[in-house]
């Protein structure tokens, strides 16, 4: 193959020289000549150092005889240092050869030159001081470092913020770089209370003005002593008198107590210790004690001195030395009990204060005039200075009068005998019927006649009537309720009828029980009956009951018929004999002629063997009373048990219990409250004529109890 022609670069070799890093040189274009005598295709360009960037037309370029293409070479070093390379032109020839041409290519990176910066830097934002106690001062150092590379100058430095100051940067100030420098921040508060501030350093540097916030809080101790001062008043000559007393501190430090000084004649102080310290919100208790020595007045001061503001503090103290004195007062002085019936009685209290200053001894305690009673306590009894104590007085009259009378209380007081008067009025009622006695004169039989009666207090006192019982055939009382009160001088009506049964003359009492002292008061009551004759039948005329079970009952029914021609009114069913008993009737009822009524036997046997009786009719009838006679025989109740017995299921147990259903499958229910020792039991609590059903659990000695056993069932006759 001949050779090929070759194609002309220029220039052969490029030198970019020094060139700072991370940034390009200049374009430099490199010429591509086709010296062949056939057109040349230019198709590739390419570096073989990416510091290196060749940039031209887009390719591939056909290039005629002679014709010329021009690309541009930028050297973009990275580091600093020398860069050798080359840069490929690659063709192709007409007839499909190829071949390559280079251009040799150098150059140096160069490091930047450098730039100063200006950077001040504190070694902390902020400064906390705590809890600082006012009047004293707290101090921290900071730093200020220059961490740029050129000088940094302070031209002023401030501090906000009550109570916080700053040394160590006065005027302008220049740091250089590298250099630290250290300012001490003061807090010295004034006042208990939170402070805040800042300090703000102003200077040439990039990050101007640096700002450190400041905190703190004041604190500080308080003194208060309650009571504010002393006085013990009065104290007999040679006893003592004691006061409690509370230092708190209402401050936010601790108060520190280091002296307390007692000044004055006859004064003490105890439970005070010092130095003390008392925690903030906490308090500390001590007594002052006065103890005079002659009758007169004594005045004294205590001085705390302390870290609190204001210190020392000062309290007061006072008390007056007093003779002994010995004086008892009764309290009421006079007792008045008002009415009190007689019979009855009221009490009230009298209380014995020891006014004085001294003990008082109390010797006896009496009592004078009728109806008045004193329940004195134990004496002799001793009573301290300001102490009391208290005794009853009881008004029992037994006369309707006014009535009066005297405690006298002898002691050692010099005010002795203390009295007390008493007083109270007894009072009491009287009872009257008017009219006095109730005639009826002649009533026709059947029909009924009445009579208004009035019952009149004309005593003092309340008339309480307790039971008006009314006695005699054919006599009836209504508008009469007991119990019934009547006040003093007032009256109450009632009604007394009266309904012969029979043409005879009738005869009977009303008897009032009362609170009067006459009571009972007996009215007669009297009346005769004039009318036909009036029957009352019964039907059956005996019962014949059978046998019944003891504990059991059956009932039957007797018919009571007017078989006369006049109203009939039956008074009374009284029955008679073990185990009747008569119901369904309340007397007195009237019936009128051929009406009827009836009652009910029943007969409840508590005995075995035949039993008689007889229910007894009583009327306003001519055949009355009426008899029925009634029959039965108790016979005794059979009784059963159910005998148990099963398997245990382990040779070790606690015991056993058993349970009883009334249907088959349950619900059951225990019937032993104890554990069964062994097993078997007897259940006594059956009914004849039930069906029951039985199952038992075992309980182990751990006090576990088993699932249930199977049912067993068991039917009673």
């Amino acid at each position: 193959m001949p050779a090929q022609a070759a194609v002309g670069v220029a220039p052969s070799s490029l030198s970019f020289g020094s060139v700072t890093v991370n940034t390009k040189s200049a374009a430099v274009t490199v010429v591509v000549t086709n010296e062949n005598r056939h057109s040349v295709s230019l198709n590739g360009l390419s570096s073989t150092l990416s510091e290196f960037i060749v940039t031209g037309p887009a390719l591939p370029i056909k290039l005629s005889e002679h014709a010329t293409a021009s690309f541009q070479v930028v050297f973009a070093p990275n580091a600093a240092q020398t860069f050798s390379g080359n840069i490929l032109v690659s063709y192709i020839h007409q007839d499909g050869a190829t071949s390559t041409d280079s251009v040799a290519v150098t150059g140096t990176g160069q490091a930047p030159a450098p730039t100063q910066t200006y950077l001040l830097s504190a070694s902390t934002s902020s400064l906390s001081f705590g809890n600082a106690l006012v009047g004293s001062t707290a101090s921290q150092t900071m730093s200020l470092t220059n961490s740029g590379t050129g000088s940094v100058t302070i031209s002023q430095a401030a501090i906000t913020g009550t109570g916080f100051s700053f040394s160590g940067c006065s005027g302008t100030v220049t740091v250089a770089a590298g250099q630290t420098m250290p300012i001490t921040v003061n807090f010295a508060p004034t006042s208990a209370g939170s402070a805040a501030g800042s300090l703000s350093i102003v200077s040439n540097a990039t990050n101007s003005p640096a700002t450190i916030s400041v905190s703190g809080t004041g604190i500080q101790p308080q003194i208060s002593v309650s009571p504010a001062s002393a006085s013990f008043g009065s104290v007999m000559v040679g006893s003592s008198g004691s006061l409690a007393f509370t230092i708190k501190n209402s401050g936010t430090s601790t108060l520190s107590i280091t002296q307390a000084t007692l000044a004055g004649t006859g004064f003490t102080l105890t439970g005070l210790t010092v130095p003390l310290s008392i925690a903030p919100a906490a308090s500390s208790a001590f007594a002052l004690g006065f103890t005079p020595a002659s009758a007169s007045t004594f005045s004294g001061t205590l001085t705390l001195t302390s870290n609190a503001p204001g210190s020392p503090l000062v309290i007061a103290i006072a008390g007056t030395g007093a003779a002994q004195t010995l004086q008892l007062s009764a309290s009421p002085a006079s007792l008045s009990f008002g009415n009190v019936a007689t019979g009855t009685s009221t009490t009230k209290t009298v209380t014995l204060t020891n006014s004085g200053n001294g003990s008082v001894s109390i010797s006896q305690i009496s009592e004078t005039g009728t109806g008045f009673t004193a329940a004195a306590p134990t004496l002799p009894l001793a009573l301290a200075a300001g102490a009391s104590t208290s005794f009853t007085v009881t008004f029992d009259p037994a006369t309707a009068a006014s009535l009066s009378g005297t405690v006298t209380i002898t002691s050692t007081a010099a005010n002795s005998p203390a009295t007390v008067s008493l007083s109270g009025t007894g009072i009491q009622p009287q009872i009257a019927v008017v009219p006095a006695s109730v005639s009826f004169s002649n009533v026709s039989v059947g029909s009924t006649n009445t009579q208004s009666v009035t019952i009149r207090n004309a005593g003092t006192a309340s008339l309480s009537v307790t039971q008006a019982t009314l006695a005699g055939t054919g006599f009836s009382l209504t508008g009469l309720t007991v119990p019934l009160s009547i006040a003093a001088g007032g009256s109450s009506a009632f009604t007394i009828g009266f309904t012969p049964a029979s043409a005879s003359s009738f005869s009977g009492t009303l008897t009032l029980v009362s609170n009067a002292p006459t009571s009972p008061l007996v009215v007669a009551l009297a009346g005769t009956g004039v009318s036909p004759t009036l029957l009352i039948t019964p039907s059956p005329t005996s019962l014949s009951f059978g046998s019944v079970n003891t504990g059991t009952s059956t009932m039957q029914t007797v018919t009571l018929a007017n078989t006369g021609n006049a109203s009939v009114t039956i008074s009374q069913l009284a029955e008679a004999g073990a185990g009747f008993t008569v119901s369904g009737l309340s007397t007195p009822v009237t019936l009128a002629a051929g009406a009827s009524t009836s009652f009910n036997v029943t007969f409840d046997p508590a005995t075995t063997g035949s039993l008689s009786g007889s229910v007894t009719v009583t009327s306003n009838a001519t055949n009355s009373p009426q008899v029925v006679s009634l029959s039965g025989t108790g016979t005794a109740v059979t009784a059963y048990s159910v005998g148990l017995s099963w398997t245990a299921s382990s040779s070790s147990y606690s015991g056993f219990n058993v349970y009883r259903g009334s249907q088959s499958g349950g619900p059951y229910t225990k019937v032993n409250t104890t554990l069964i020792p062994s097993a078997s039991y007897s259940d006594p609590s059956v009914v004849a004529g039930d069906t029951y059903y039985y199952v038992a659990t075992e309980v182990g000695t751990t006090g576990v109890e088993s699932a249930y056993s199977t049912q067993v069932s068991a039917v009673i006759p």
